[in-house]
Protein backbone atom coordinates (compact mmCIF):
# COMPACT_ATOMS: atom_id res chain seq x y z
CA UNK A 1 0.00 0.00 0.00
CA UNK A 2 1.07 3.58 -0.66
CA UNK A 3 1.91 5.47 2.51
CA UNK A 4 -0.82 7.79 3.68
CA UNK A 5 -1.53 9.06 7.18
CA UNK A 6 -4.39 10.84 8.88
CA UNK A 7 -8.01 10.04 9.56
CA UNK A 8 -10.55 9.14 6.92
CA UNK A 9 -13.91 10.93 6.94
CA UNK A 10 -17.23 9.17 7.45
CA UNK A 11 -20.72 10.24 6.53
CA UNK A 12 -23.90 8.45 7.57
CA UNK A 13 -26.18 8.40 4.52
CA UNK A 14 -29.64 8.13 6.08
CA UNK A 15 -32.17 6.56 3.74
CA UNK A 16 -35.40 6.00 5.70
CA UNK A 17 -35.57 2.23 6.30
CA UNK A 18 -32.14 1.50 4.84
CA UNK A 19 -30.44 1.42 1.46
CA UNK A 20 -31.34 -2.07 0.32
CA UNK A 21 -34.25 -1.89 -2.10
CA UNK A 22 -36.21 -4.30 0.12
CA UNK A 23 -35.10 -2.84 3.47
CA UNK A 24 -38.59 -1.69 4.45
CA UNK A 25 -39.75 -5.32 4.42
CA UNK A 26 -37.06 -6.48 6.85
CA UNK A 27 -38.48 -7.52 10.25
CA UNK A 28 -36.15 -5.11 12.09
CA UNK A 29 -36.88 -2.10 9.86
CA UNK A 30 -39.36 0.67 10.52
CA UNK A 31 -41.66 0.65 7.51
CA UNK A 32 -42.83 4.21 8.23
CA UNK A 33 -39.32 5.53 8.87
CA UNK A 34 -39.57 8.28 6.25
CA UNK A 35 -42.09 10.21 8.33
CA UNK A 36 -40.87 9.25 11.81
CA UNK A 37 -38.87 12.15 13.23
CA UNK A 38 -37.77 10.25 16.33
CA UNK A 39 -36.26 7.58 14.06
CA UNK A 40 -34.02 10.24 12.50
CA UNK A 41 -33.19 11.74 15.89
CA UNK A 42 -31.95 8.37 17.14
CA UNK A 43 -29.85 7.81 13.98
CA UNK A 44 -28.32 11.30 14.02
CA UNK A 45 -27.45 11.07 17.71
CA UNK A 46 -25.93 7.59 17.26
CA UNK A 47 -23.78 8.85 14.37
CA UNK A 48 -22.71 11.87 16.42
CA UNK A 49 -21.83 9.73 19.45
CA UNK A 50 -19.66 7.66 17.09
CA UNK A 51 -17.95 10.89 15.86
CA UNK A 52 -19.08 10.68 12.22
CA UNK A 53 -18.24 13.78 10.20
CA UNK A 54 -21.76 14.21 8.87
CA UNK A 55 -25.18 12.86 8.16
CA UNK A 56 -26.40 13.05 4.59
CA UNK A 57 -29.90 13.19 3.12
CA UNK A 58 -30.69 12.55 -0.53
CA UNK A 59 -33.80 14.02 -2.13
CA UNK A 60 -36.03 13.98 -5.16
CA UNK A 61 -38.89 16.33 -5.93
CA UNK A 62 -41.05 13.77 -7.67
CA UNK A 63 -41.79 10.07 -7.46
CA UNK A 64 -39.80 7.69 -9.62
CA UNK A 65 -42.28 6.86 -12.34
CA UNK A 66 -45.98 6.27 -12.93
CA UNK A 67 -46.05 2.49 -12.63
CA UNK A 68 -48.21 1.98 -9.56
CA UNK A 69 -47.52 -1.75 -9.51
CA UNK A 70 -43.85 -0.90 -8.91
CA UNK A 71 -44.39 2.21 -6.79
CA UNK A 72 -46.83 0.49 -4.46
CA UNK A 73 -44.19 -2.14 -3.66
CA UNK A 74 -41.21 0.08 -2.81
CA UNK A 75 -40.22 2.66 -0.20
CA UNK A 76 -37.39 3.94 -2.44
CA UNK A 77 -39.33 6.45 -4.52
CA UNK A 78 -39.56 9.62 -2.41
CA UNK A 79 -43.24 8.92 -1.82
CA UNK A 80 -43.45 9.36 1.95
CA UNK A 81 -40.51 11.14 3.52
CA UNK A 82 -39.50 14.52 4.87
CA UNK A 83 -38.14 17.47 2.92
CA UNK A 84 -34.44 17.50 3.86
CA UNK A 85 -33.85 21.12 4.91
CA UNK A 86 -36.82 20.99 7.24
CA UNK A 87 -35.58 17.72 8.73
CA UNK A 88 -31.95 18.87 9.06
CA UNK A 89 -33.01 22.09 10.78
CA UNK A 90 -34.90 20.04 13.35
CA UNK A 91 -31.99 17.62 13.76
CA UNK A 92 -29.65 20.56 14.26
CA UNK A 93 -31.52 21.33 17.47
CA UNK A 94 -30.99 17.83 18.92
CA UNK A 95 -27.32 17.42 17.91
CA UNK A 96 -24.24 19.55 18.65
CA UNK A 97 -21.28 18.58 16.48
CA UNK A 98 -22.16 16.39 13.51
CA UNK A 99 -22.38 17.92 10.02
CA UNK A 100 -25.79 18.26 8.34
CA UNK A 101 -25.75 17.78 4.55
CA UNK A 102 -28.90 17.93 2.45
CA UNK A 103 -29.73 17.78 -1.23
CA UNK A 104 -31.26 20.60 -3.27
CA UNK A 105 -31.56 20.55 -7.04
CA UNK A 106 -30.26 23.33 -9.25
CA UNK A 107 -32.83 22.35 -11.88
CA UNK A 108 -35.93 22.90 -9.74
CA UNK A 109 -34.98 25.69 -7.36
CA UNK A 110 -33.90 29.31 -7.52
CA UNK A 111 -30.43 30.29 -6.27
CA UNK A 112 -31.75 32.81 -3.75
CA UNK A 113 -33.95 30.18 -2.08
CA UNK A 114 -31.09 27.69 -1.79
CA UNK A 115 -28.58 30.29 -0.56
CA UNK A 116 -30.98 31.55 2.09
CA UNK A 117 -32.05 28.13 3.39
CA UNK A 118 -28.56 26.66 3.72
CA UNK A 119 -27.14 29.88 5.20
CA UNK A 120 -29.93 29.76 7.77
CA UNK A 121 -29.15 26.11 8.53
CA UNK A 122 -25.48 26.99 9.01
CA UNK A 123 -26.41 29.65 11.56
CA UNK A 124 -28.98 27.44 13.33
CA UNK A 125 -26.49 24.58 13.65
CA UNK A 126 -23.45 26.65 14.58
CA UNK A 127 -21.55 25.96 11.35
CA UNK A 128 -22.52 22.41 10.38
CA UNK A 129 -24.42 22.84 7.10
CA UNK A 130 -23.58 21.35 3.72
CA UNK A 131 -25.43 21.66 0.42
CA UNK A 132 -25.43 18.63 -1.88
CA UNK A 133 -25.69 20.19 -5.33
CA UNK A 134 -27.48 17.97 -7.87
CA UNK A 135 -29.01 18.63 -11.26
CA UNK A 136 -31.71 15.94 -10.94
CA UNK A 137 -32.26 13.33 -13.63
CA UNK A 138 -35.97 12.49 -13.67
CA UNK A 139 -38.64 13.46 -16.15
CA UNK A 140 -41.16 13.05 -13.35
CA UNK A 141 -39.48 15.80 -11.36
CA UNK A 142 -39.54 18.08 -14.40
CA UNK A 143 -43.31 17.62 -14.77
CA UNK A 144 -43.81 19.03 -11.29
CA UNK A 145 -42.07 22.24 -12.34
CA UNK A 146 -43.86 23.43 -15.47
CA UNK A 147 -41.90 21.26 -17.91
CA UNK A 148 -42.90 18.35 -20.11
CA UNK A 149 -39.30 17.13 -20.28
CA UNK A 150 -36.15 17.60 -18.25
CA UNK A 151 -33.38 19.83 -19.57
CA UNK A 152 -30.73 18.12 -21.66
CA UNK A 153 -27.77 16.87 -19.61
CA UNK A 154 -25.34 19.51 -20.92
CA UNK A 155 -27.89 22.30 -20.41
CA UNK A 156 -28.65 21.39 -16.83
CA UNK A 157 -24.94 21.31 -15.95
CA UNK A 158 -24.50 24.71 -17.58
CA UNK A 159 -27.39 25.96 -15.46
CA UNK A 160 -25.89 24.28 -12.38
CA UNK A 161 -22.54 26.02 -12.86
CA UNK A 162 -24.19 29.44 -13.01
CA UNK A 163 -26.49 28.49 -10.12
CA UNK A 164 -23.48 27.62 -7.94
CA UNK A 165 -21.81 30.92 -8.80
CA UNK A 166 -24.93 32.86 -7.82
CA UNK A 167 -25.36 30.98 -4.54
CA UNK A 168 -21.70 31.56 -3.62
CA UNK A 169 -22.01 35.22 -4.55
CA UNK A 170 -25.07 35.59 -2.35
CA UNK A 171 -23.28 33.90 0.54
CA UNK A 172 -20.65 36.64 0.17
CA UNK A 173 -23.21 39.45 0.44
CA UNK A 174 -21.76 40.46 3.80
CA UNK A 175 -18.28 40.46 5.22
CA UNK A 176 -17.74 38.58 8.47
CA UNK A 177 -17.85 41.69 10.65
CA UNK A 178 -20.42 43.67 8.64
CA UNK A 179 -23.08 43.66 11.35
CA UNK A 180 -22.01 46.10 14.06
CA UNK A 181 -25.30 46.22 15.98
CA UNK A 182 -23.93 49.24 17.85
CA UNK A 183 -26.74 50.58 20.00
CA UNK A 184 -24.78 53.66 21.09
CA UNK A 185 -24.08 54.90 17.57
CA UNK A 186 -27.28 53.60 16.07
CA UNK A 187 -25.39 51.81 13.31
CA UNK A 188 -26.72 48.28 12.66
CA UNK A 189 -24.25 47.34 9.92
CA UNK A 190 -21.29 48.87 8.12
CA UNK A 191 -22.45 49.88 4.61
CA UNK A 192 -18.91 49.41 3.27
CA UNK A 193 -19.07 45.72 4.16
CA UNK A 194 -22.29 45.05 2.28
CA UNK A 195 -21.83 43.65 -1.24
CA UNK A 196 -24.67 43.60 -3.78
CA UNK A 197 -24.28 40.79 -6.31
CA UNK A 198 -26.10 42.24 -9.34
CA UNK A 199 -25.75 39.02 -11.30
CA UNK A 200 -27.10 38.87 -14.85
CA UNK A 201 -26.38 35.67 -16.74
CA UNK A 202 -27.90 33.27 -19.23
CA UNK A 203 -30.10 31.50 -16.70
CA UNK A 204 -30.44 33.87 -13.75
CA UNK A 205 -30.82 37.54 -12.93
CA UNK A 206 -30.30 38.05 -9.19
CA UNK A 207 -29.62 41.40 -7.57
CA UNK A 208 -28.99 40.51 -3.92
CA UNK A 209 -27.81 40.97 -1.27
CA UNK A 210 -28.82 37.88 0.65
CA UNK A 211 -30.85 38.75 3.74
CA UNK A 212 -28.81 36.37 5.93
CA UNK A 213 -25.45 37.42 7.36
CA UNK A 214 -22.21 35.58 6.55
CA UNK A 215 -22.30 32.21 8.24
CA UNK A 216 -20.07 30.53 10.84
CA UNK A 217 -18.30 28.49 8.14
CA UNK A 218 -17.91 31.45 5.79
CA UNK A 219 -20.39 29.54 3.70
CA UNK A 220 -21.86 26.04 3.92
CA UNK A 221 -19.78 23.19 2.50
CA UNK A 222 -20.66 22.54 -1.14
CA UNK A 223 -21.06 18.84 -1.93
CA UNK A 224 -21.68 17.23 -5.31
CA UNK A 225 -22.73 13.79 -6.45
CA UNK A 226 -22.15 13.81 -10.23
CA UNK A 227 -19.44 11.64 -11.80
CA UNK A 228 -19.97 12.39 -15.49
CA UNK A 229 -17.46 14.57 -17.31
CA UNK A 230 -19.63 17.61 -16.72
CA UNK A 231 -20.12 16.60 -13.09
CA UNK A 232 -16.39 16.14 -12.47
CA UNK A 233 -15.60 19.51 -13.99
CA UNK A 234 -18.26 21.25 -11.91
CA UNK A 235 -16.92 19.52 -8.78
CA UNK A 236 -13.37 20.64 -9.57
CA UNK A 237 -14.51 24.25 -9.96
CA UNK A 238 -17.02 24.58 -7.13
CA UNK A 239 -17.24 21.40 -5.01
CA UNK A 240 -15.68 20.79 -1.61
CA UNK A 241 -16.76 17.16 -1.24
CA UNK A 242 -17.85 14.62 -3.84
CA UNK A 243 -20.09 11.63 -3.24
CA UNK A 244 -19.34 9.09 -5.96
CA UNK A 245 -19.55 5.41 -6.93
CA UNK A 246 -16.83 3.09 -8.25
CA UNK A 247 -16.90 -0.70 -8.25
CA UNK A 248 -13.15 -1.41 -8.28
CA UNK A 249 -10.13 0.03 -6.51
CA UNK A 250 -8.57 0.76 -9.91
CA UNK A 251 -11.59 2.82 -10.96
CA UNK A 252 -11.61 4.59 -7.59
CA UNK A 253 -7.93 5.54 -7.84
CA UNK A 254 -8.43 6.75 -11.42
CA UNK A 255 -11.47 8.86 -10.49
CA UNK A 256 -9.65 10.35 -7.49
CA UNK A 257 -6.62 11.32 -9.59
CA UNK A 258 -8.82 12.67 -12.38
CA UNK A 259 -10.92 14.98 -10.20
CA UNK A 260 -8.06 16.13 -7.98
CA UNK A 261 -5.99 16.75 -11.08
CA UNK A 262 -8.55 19.25 -12.38
CA UNK A 263 -8.36 21.51 -9.32
CA UNK A 264 -5.16 23.38 -10.21
CA UNK A 265 -6.69 25.11 -13.22
CA UNK A 266 -9.20 26.72 -10.88
CA UNK A 267 -6.51 27.85 -8.47
CA UNK A 268 -7.34 25.16 -5.95
CA UNK A 269 -5.29 22.68 -3.93
CA UNK A 270 -5.94 18.89 -3.74
CA UNK A 271 -7.04 19.16 -0.10
CA UNK A 272 -9.73 21.69 -1.05
CA UNK A 273 -11.93 18.80 -2.23
CA UNK A 274 -12.72 15.56 -0.38
CA UNK A 275 -13.77 12.45 -2.29
CA UNK A 276 -16.21 10.27 -0.34
CA UNK A 277 -17.50 7.20 -2.22
CA UNK A 278 -20.66 5.47 -1.10
CA UNK A 279 -20.16 2.14 0.70
CA UNK A 280 -22.87 -0.43 1.50
CA UNK A 281 -21.49 -2.60 4.35
CA UNK A 282 -23.12 -5.78 5.66
CA UNK A 283 -21.04 -6.73 8.69
CA UNK A 284 -21.16 -9.49 11.29
CA UNK A 285 -18.75 -11.28 13.60
CA UNK A 286 -18.31 -14.09 11.05
CA UNK A 287 -18.37 -14.05 7.27
CA UNK A 288 -21.08 -16.72 7.17
CA UNK A 289 -23.31 -14.63 9.43
CA UNK A 290 -22.74 -11.57 7.25
CA UNK A 291 -23.67 -13.58 4.14
CA UNK A 292 -26.78 -14.85 5.88
CA UNK A 293 -27.82 -11.29 6.76
CA UNK A 294 -27.31 -10.19 3.18
CA UNK A 295 -29.20 -13.13 1.69
CA UNK A 296 -32.13 -12.46 3.99
CA UNK A 297 -32.44 -9.02 2.42
CA UNK A 298 -31.97 -10.41 -1.09
CA UNK A 299 -34.83 -12.86 -0.55
CA UNK A 300 -37.20 -9.94 0.04
CA UNK A 301 -36.66 -8.36 -3.41
CA UNK A 302 -39.87 -8.25 -5.43
CA UNK A 303 -39.03 -8.96 -9.11
CA UNK A 304 -41.26 -6.04 -10.15
CA UNK A 305 -39.17 -3.72 -7.97
CA UNK A 306 -35.88 -5.25 -9.09
CA UNK A 307 -36.70 -4.79 -12.76
CA UNK A 308 -37.80 -1.19 -12.21
CA UNK A 309 -34.57 -0.52 -10.29
CA UNK A 310 -32.40 -1.72 -13.17
CA UNK A 311 -34.53 0.19 -15.67
CA UNK A 312 -34.03 3.39 -13.67
CA UNK A 313 -30.31 2.96 -13.11
CA UNK A 314 -29.65 2.08 -16.74
CA UNK A 315 -31.12 5.32 -18.00
CA UNK A 316 -34.86 5.10 -17.42
CA UNK A 317 -35.48 2.69 -20.30
CA UNK A 318 -38.33 0.18 -19.97
CA UNK A 319 -36.80 -3.30 -19.76
CA UNK A 320 -40.08 -5.12 -19.03
CA UNK A 321 -40.20 -6.56 -22.54
CA UNK A 322 -36.89 -8.38 -22.13
CA UNK A 323 -36.44 -11.77 -20.42
CA UNK A 324 -35.28 -11.47 -16.81
CA UNK A 325 -32.82 -14.30 -17.35
CA UNK A 326 -31.36 -12.80 -20.50
CA UNK A 327 -28.64 -10.16 -20.89
CA UNK A 328 -29.26 -6.45 -20.59
CA UNK A 329 -29.80 -5.15 -24.14
CA UNK A 330 -27.79 -2.48 -25.91
CA UNK A 331 -29.18 0.84 -24.76
CA UNK A 332 -28.88 4.37 -26.15
CA UNK A 333 -27.18 7.07 -24.09
CA UNK A 334 -29.50 8.50 -21.47
CA UNK A 335 -30.49 12.07 -20.64
CA UNK A 336 -30.67 10.99 -17.00
CA UNK A 337 -27.59 10.08 -14.92
CA UNK A 338 -24.93 9.27 -17.51
CA UNK A 339 -22.28 8.15 -15.00
CA UNK A 340 -24.63 5.74 -13.22
CA UNK A 341 -25.90 4.30 -16.51
CA UNK A 342 -22.33 3.64 -17.61
CA UNK A 343 -21.39 2.08 -14.27
CA UNK A 344 -24.38 -0.31 -14.23
CA UNK A 345 -24.00 -1.40 -17.85
CA UNK A 346 -20.25 -1.91 -17.44
CA UNK A 347 -20.92 -4.03 -14.34
CA UNK A 348 -23.38 -6.21 -16.24
CA UNK A 349 -20.98 -6.68 -19.16
CA UNK A 350 -17.91 -7.28 -16.97
CA UNK A 351 -19.61 -9.96 -14.87
CA UNK A 352 -21.82 -11.33 -17.68
CA UNK A 353 -24.98 -10.72 -15.63
CA UNK A 354 -28.57 -11.34 -16.67
CA UNK A 355 -31.16 -8.66 -15.90
CA UNK A 356 -32.25 -10.66 -12.82
CA UNK A 357 -28.66 -11.09 -11.64
CA UNK A 358 -28.01 -7.41 -12.24
CA UNK A 359 -30.91 -6.27 -10.10
CA UNK A 360 -29.82 -8.67 -7.38
CA UNK A 361 -26.30 -7.25 -7.67
CA UNK A 362 -27.36 -3.59 -7.34
CA UNK A 363 -30.43 -3.95 -5.09
CA UNK A 364 -28.41 -3.03 -2.02
CA UNK A 365 -26.20 -0.18 -3.10
CA UNK A 366 -27.69 0.98 -6.43
CA UNK A 367 -24.28 0.88 -8.08
CA UNK A 368 -22.21 1.88 -5.05
CA UNK A 369 -19.51 -0.30 -3.49
CA UNK A 370 -20.97 -3.31 -1.69
CA UNK A 371 -19.06 -5.08 1.10
CA UNK A 372 -20.18 -8.20 2.97
CA UNK A 373 -17.94 -9.66 5.66
CA UNK A 374 -16.34 -9.39 9.07
CA UNK A 375 -15.12 -6.16 10.68
CA UNK A 376 -11.52 -6.99 9.71
CA UNK A 377 -12.46 -7.82 6.10
CA UNK A 378 -14.43 -4.60 5.68
CA UNK A 379 -11.79 -2.48 7.41
CA UNK A 380 -9.10 -4.02 5.16
CA UNK A 381 -10.94 -2.90 2.03
CA UNK A 382 -11.76 0.56 3.36
CA UNK A 383 -8.13 1.01 4.37
CA UNK A 384 -6.80 -0.18 1.02
CA UNK A 385 -8.86 2.29 -0.99
CA UNK A 386 -8.01 5.12 1.40
CA UNK A 387 -4.26 4.44 1.47
CA UNK A 388 -4.07 4.00 -2.31
CA UNK A 389 -5.68 7.45 -2.79
CA UNK A 390 -9.00 6.16 -4.07
CA UNK A 391 -10.97 7.95 -1.33
CA UNK A 392 -10.63 10.51 1.44
CA UNK A 393 -13.38 8.76 3.36
CA UNK A 394 -16.76 7.13 2.82
CA UNK A 395 -20.48 7.79 2.88
CA UNK A 396 -21.85 4.79 4.77
CA UNK A 397 -25.05 3.41 3.22
CA UNK A 398 -26.53 1.15 5.89
CA UNK A 399 -28.46 -1.83 4.44
CA UNK A 400 -31.23 -1.61 7.06
CA UNK A 401 -31.83 1.11 9.63
CA UNK A 402 -31.24 1.39 12.48
CA UNK A 403 -29.45 -1.98 12.71
CA UNK A 404 -27.04 -1.50 9.81
CA UNK A 405 -25.67 1.74 11.27
CA UNK A 406 -25.38 0.41 14.81
CA UNK A 407 -23.62 -2.72 13.49
CA UNK A 408 -21.06 -0.58 11.64
CA UNK A 409 -20.50 1.57 14.72
CA UNK A 410 -20.14 -1.41 17.06
CA UNK A 411 -18.06 -3.67 14.80
CA UNK A 412 -16.15 -1.72 12.14
CA UNK A 413 -15.32 1.56 13.90
CA UNK A 414 -13.29 -0.11 16.68
CA UNK A 415 -11.21 -1.84 14.00
CA UNK A 416 -10.65 1.41 12.10
CA UNK A 417 -9.65 3.14 15.33
CA UNK A 418 -7.28 0.33 16.23
CA UNK A 419 -5.51 1.05 12.92
CA UNK A 420 -5.41 4.80 13.62
CA UNK A 421 -7.79 5.54 10.75
CA UNK A 422 -10.66 7.26 12.54
CA UNK A 423 -11.01 9.82 15.32
CA UNK A 424 -12.03 9.00 18.87
CA UNK A 425 -13.24 12.54 19.55
CA UNK A 426 -14.12 15.66 17.56
CA UNK A 427 -11.38 18.28 17.55
CA UNK A 428 -13.53 20.98 15.94
CA UNK A 429 -17.13 22.11 15.96
CA UNK A 430 -17.91 22.83 12.28
CA UNK A 431 -18.33 20.55 9.29
CA UNK A 432 -15.33 22.23 7.64
CA UNK A 433 -13.18 21.41 10.64
CA UNK A 434 -14.32 17.78 10.62
CA UNK A 435 -13.47 17.42 6.91
CA UNK A 436 -10.22 19.39 7.09
CA UNK A 437 -11.46 22.12 4.74
CA UNK A 438 -10.36 25.74 4.90
CA UNK A 439 -12.83 28.42 5.90
CA UNK A 440 -13.22 30.54 2.74
CA UNK A 441 -12.04 34.12 3.04
CA UNK A 442 -14.45 36.78 1.86
CA UNK A 443 -13.40 38.07 -1.60
CA UNK A 444 -13.17 41.60 -0.21
CA UNK A 445 -10.53 40.37 2.21
CA UNK A 446 -8.45 38.65 -0.49
CA UNK A 447 -5.54 41.00 0.12
CA UNK A 448 -5.35 39.81 3.72
CA UNK A 449 -3.55 36.58 4.68
CA UNK A 450 -5.65 33.49 4.00
CA UNK A 451 -7.08 31.53 6.90
CA UNK A 452 -4.79 28.65 7.91
CA UNK A 453 -5.63 25.23 6.57
CA UNK A 454 -7.18 22.98 9.18
CA UNK A 455 -5.22 19.79 9.76
CA UNK A 456 -6.48 16.84 7.74
CA UNK A 457 -6.74 14.78 10.91
CA UNK A 458 -9.15 17.24 12.56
Amino acid sequence: MAQRSGFLSLGAFLYPSGHHIAAWRHPDAKADAGIDFQHYVALAQAAEAAKFDLIFLADGVGTRGDDTEFLSRTAHSYQAQFEPITLLSALGAVTKRIGLVGTASTSFNEPYHVARKFASLDHISGGRAGWNLVTSSSEHEARNFNRDHHLAHADRYERAAEFADVVTGLWNSWEDDAFLRDKASGRYYDPARRHVLRHKGKHFSVQGPLNVSRTPQGHPVVVQAGSSEAGKELAARTGEAVFTAQQTVEDAVAFYADVKGRLARYGREPDDLKILPGVFPVVAESESEAREKFEQLQSLIDPVVGLALVSGLSGGFDLSGYPLDGPIPELPETNASKSRQRLVIDLARRENLTIRQLYQRVAGARGHWQLVGTPVQIADQLEERFRKFGADGYNIMSPVLPGGLTDFIALVLPELRRRGLFRTEYSGSTLREHLGLRRPAHPAASSEPAAPTIAAAA
